[in-house]
This record gives C-alpha cells, sequence and structure tokens, in this order.
C-alpha cells in the first residue's frame, strides 16, 4: 500500500507538471527539467537581448543616413541652383538691381544650408557631428558612423560651403566679372564634393541595410533553437496528459476497491 501510495503521488505530480506545460506553452518549467536544455536557452536569451540591442543601433543608423541622405539632396537642389545664378551674374549686361537680387537669393540659400548643417538626429543630438563622428556599434565586430562629420558634408578645401556661396553672391552684387568666374568654379567644385558627399551616406545605407538583413535572419534561427528546447509538443504533451490522468485515475479505482475490502473478504 505505501509503494502503491507513493507510485500514485508521483504520478499526480507528473501530471500537474504536464498540465503546466501544456497551460503555459513551456517545456522547461525549471532549470532541472533539463540542465542542458536550460543551459543553452540562457545563452540564447543573451544573444537575443544583445541583439535586440543591435537591432535598435541598426534602425536608429538607417533613419539617420535617410534623414541625412534628404539633407544633402536639398543641398544639391540649393547648389545647383547657385551655380545658375552665378552663371548668370558672370554676364556683364546685369543692372545693379538685377545683381543684388541674384545675391539676395544665394545669401538666403546659404542661410538654408547653414541650418541643414546644425539639423538634429532622433536620439536629440547634431544629426551631422561637429568635430569626431559618433560611431555606432551594430554587431560584435562592426561599429562605424553612418553620417559623416559636419566638417566632412558642409566644408571642401577647409572652407565652408556657406561661405563659398556668400562669396560668390558678394561678387555678383559687386559686378566684379573675374571674381564671379572664381566664385563660379568654387560653386562647382562644392557640386561635386555635396554628390561624393552623398555617396558616401547612401554606401553606409545600403551596409546598413545588409546589416539588418543579416540581424533578421539571426533572430529567427535563435527563436526557432529556442522554441524547439523549451516549447511545448502540445500534441505529444496533450497525450502524454491523457495518458497519466487515466492511469492514475485507474490506479486510484482499483486502490479505492481494495481498501475497501475487509478481513473477512479475505478469508473468505
Amino acid at each position: 500500500m505505501t509503494q502503491e501510495i507513493s507510485r500514485q503521488s508521483r504520478l499526480a505530480s507528473n501530471i500537474a507538471a504536464k498540465q503546466a506545460q501544456v497551460s503555459t506553452g513551456k517545456r522547461l518549467q525549471r532549470a532541472s527539467d533539463d540542465p542542458a536544455a536550460s543551459s543553452r536557452v540562457a545563452t540564447l536569451s543573451r544573444a537575443q537581448a544583445n541583439d535586440s540591442a543591435r537591432s535598435r543601433n541598426i534602425s536608429l543608423g538607417i533613419t539617420m543616413t535617410a534623414l541625412a541622405d534628404s539633407q544633402l539632396r536639398n543641398m544639391s537642389d540649393l547648389l545647383a541652383r547657385t551655380q545658375q545664378l552665378t552663371i548668370s551674374g558672370a554676364s556683364g549686361g546685369l543692372s545693379p538691381t538685377d545683381r543684388s537680387t541674384l545675391a539676395d537669393e544665394i545669401r538666403a540659400m546659404a542661410d538654408d544650408i547653414d541650418r541643414m548643417a546644425l539639423v538634429k538626429s532622433p536620439t536629440g543630438e547634431a544629426l551631422f557631428a561637429n568635430g569626431d563622428a559618433n560611431a555606432i556599434r551594430f554587431d560584435d565586430d562592426v561599429a562605424f558612423a553612418p553620417v559623416p562629420t559636419r566638417q566632412e558634408i558642409f566644408e571642401t578645401g577647409g572652407v565652408s560651403i556657406a561661405k563659398i556661396m556668400r562669396d560668390a553672391a558678394t561678387a555678383i552684387a559687386a559686378g566684379d566679372v573675374a571674381q564671379t568666374g572664381n566664385a563660379l568654379t568654387a560653386v562647382s567644385e562644392a557640386v561635386n564634393h555635396t554628390a561624393d558627399a552623398n555617396a558616401k551616406i547612401g554606401i553606409n545605407a545600403v551596409r546598413l541595410d545588409r546589416l539588418q538583413e543579416s540581424a533578421a535572419l539571426r533572430a529567427i534561427s535563435l527563436s526557432e533553437e529556442r522554441s524547439g528546447l523549451e516549447d511545448t509538443d502540445l500534441s505529444s504533451a496533450i497525450a502524454d496528459l491523457n495518458g497519466m490522468t487515466m492511469t492514475l485515475e485507474a490506479a486510484q479505482a482499483a486502490f479505492a476497491r481494495i481498501n475497501r475490502r475487509t478481513l473477512m473478504d479475505f478469508l473468505t
């Protein structure tokens, strides 16, 4: 009787554990259920947490490159317009009023470019870092600045692009054809510089897209492995649970019948 009670107690405990696995959907309720699997799940959990942080960094980098690309496209348009106005200002047939109008438009565009250089990133910091670029870690061995520095973008030959534009405006307003010609050369160089800078940002954007794809594939792989280790196979677990329940009920019924028998039943 003692052995039977102990056996039924263990069976009831197994049924309770199996019910917990079915209700929670997790095969591993505690580390002792499967020490090796539990250890591996802990390792996978840490890897997933690290990947989650890296994924946020990648998303931030993609947002930053998209914002920087938008700013540089606008700057390219402004420089193209400045180039057109400078070519017009280089002709000698303009009146002082016409030259002043051209110069005012160029100065206004130079002010716009100065504001672009101060645009904030989604983190609230400067999108174009003033000085050293802020590198971001995207993987264990991958860290780089998604956006070049302010100097790399808004300066060429050590001179700010906004100043080049204002120098062009000054030359046009003064009617100095020679200086306007020099300014046109400088503006053309600024146009080329901006195109090159935008290409660098595009390269970083493509690199971040590849990292995001790799991170997504790794996340799927880790999730599948973890699920295989700790998640409950419901069809199998329910079948086991039904079998153990039927066994326990039969054992309890038999035990109850035996206990109802008296000494006279055994003697007869």
